[in-house]
């Protein structure tokens, strides 16, 4: 099967001769390692007529140098290539012998690589308890010069059989496999890869895991962005948990991240806990921001361990309102300024406003304070205005 469609392509051009009329490419369909040194030879036919001196050899439609030749006898033309590179293909290098007019007379196919080395970062995860993904990456780069086939094994930690996994894929120097049904709770998996080609094999490492210690779910759903009243320096963040958990999360934790509009740099917020709103504070007036929230399991079946955090959800956007002022600080909760002054100064009148319009503990409220920072920053665009017109 390797030499396959290295053979189909140099073969189509032999319906030019009869099955006696060809040359003879000895050897075929090598197997090499990177750096070794190969010598071919392209005997003719005596029915073609042709003699050795007037034949040249290309790699992969690139002609060889003649200084690489050698006369063997006259119906025989050597080519020896030395310090051989990895396959440029993996369906395999084309080594053709050509006559003097171009016309293919023979040619094989050369396999250049390495022996696999042990696959290195296996890393699992379970979509919401129900399969397993995991992939890995080649241990070496020489195997991925010719075909290397990777298996990924499974067996319950306490028993010896072991099962494969199916269904595959790949990506550039990346490999993964998908077990979607049939996996135990409670008992812990052993997983390894192993990997061969023509020129040898090699297994992993074996990683053991719980699956419900390495449970990820879909990101959080319905995330909402909004302004928070007339506060210019706000915004408030809802989202929903992820439906499919709801029967075996005890809990979650999340994370949110923001940016500007024309930023590409994200401050996260880890503080957000199991909530699912939070309030973005600090951030600058009249400004476009973009908000992902994601999701981490914990708790599952009374497990202790967290889970693998989710992938963010799609970028919501939302702006503040029209600036009057510019804070610096962002988090979900309020932070003490960075200014003791003004924190001090803002305090008294925060405090004077509060005995003019709150009635008792009750009335000491979050909704009380943002009544007093709407009021406050009304106050200063008043001033503002009369400022300007003096």
């Amino acid at each position: 099967m390797l030499s396959f469609i290295c053979l189909l392509i140099l073969l189509v051009p032999h319906a030019l001769f009869t099955s006696t009329h060809v040359a003879v490419i000895y050897p075929q369909d090598q197997v090499l390692r990177i750096g070794s040194t190969l010598m071919a030879t392209c005997t003719l036919s005596p029915e073609l007529g042709l003699h050795a001196n007037k034949l040249y050899w290309t790699m992969n439609g690139m002609r060889l140098s003649s200084s690489t030749y050698d006369m063997v006898s006259p119906d025989t033309l050597s080519v020896t290539l030395h310090h051989l590179n990895g396959s440029q293909q993996k369906s395999g290098d084309n080594l053709v012998c050509h006559g003097a007019d171009g016309l293919v007379l023979g040619g094989s196919c050369l396999y250049v690589g390495m022996p696999p080395e042990k696959p290195v970062n296996l890393t699992c995860w379970s979509r919401n308890a129900k399969d397993l993904s995991c992939k890995w990456s080649p241990g070496g780069p020489g195997e991925t010069h010719i075909r290397t086939k990777y298996t990924l094994k499974y067996k319950l930690r306490w028993y010896s059989r072991e099962k494969e996994c199916d269904t595959y894929s790949s990506g550039k120097q990346r490999y993964s496999c998908h077990i979607p049904r049939n996996l135990a709770l409670f008992t812990p998996y052993e997983i390894w890869v192993e990997a061969t080609n023509e020129l040898g094999s090699a297994t992993s490492d074996i990683t053991t895991l719980d699956i419900l210690d390495v449970v990820t779910t879909d990101p959080p759903a319905n995330v909402q962005v909004g302004r928070v009243g007339d506060l210019e320096d706000q915004l408030t963040v809802r989202w929903a948990s992820p439906p499919e958990l709801r029967d075996i999360l005890f809990q979650a934790k999340y994370q949110i991240r923001y940016r500007l509009e024309d930023s590409t740099e994200w401050k996260v917020v880890d503080d957000v806990g199991n909530q699912t709103s939070c309030r973005l504070a600090g951030l600058q007036p009249g400004t476009v921001y973009f908000v992902q929230v994601r999701c981490n399991p914990v708790g599952i079946y009374g497990s202790r361990k967290a889970g693998i955090w989710s992938n963010w959800s799609h970028p919501t956007a939302a702006s503040t309102p029209t600036p009057s002022e510019r804070l610096q600080s962002g988090s979900c909760e309020s932070k003490p300024s960075e200014h003791n002054s003004t924190l001090r100064r803002e305090l008294k009148q925060f405090f004077g406003w509060v005995r003019k319009h709150a009635y008792g503990c009750s009335g000491m409220s979050i909704k009380l304070y943002d009544q007093w920072r709407v009021w406050l920053q009304k106050s200063h665009r008043t001033r503002n205005q009369v400022d300007s017109t003096r």
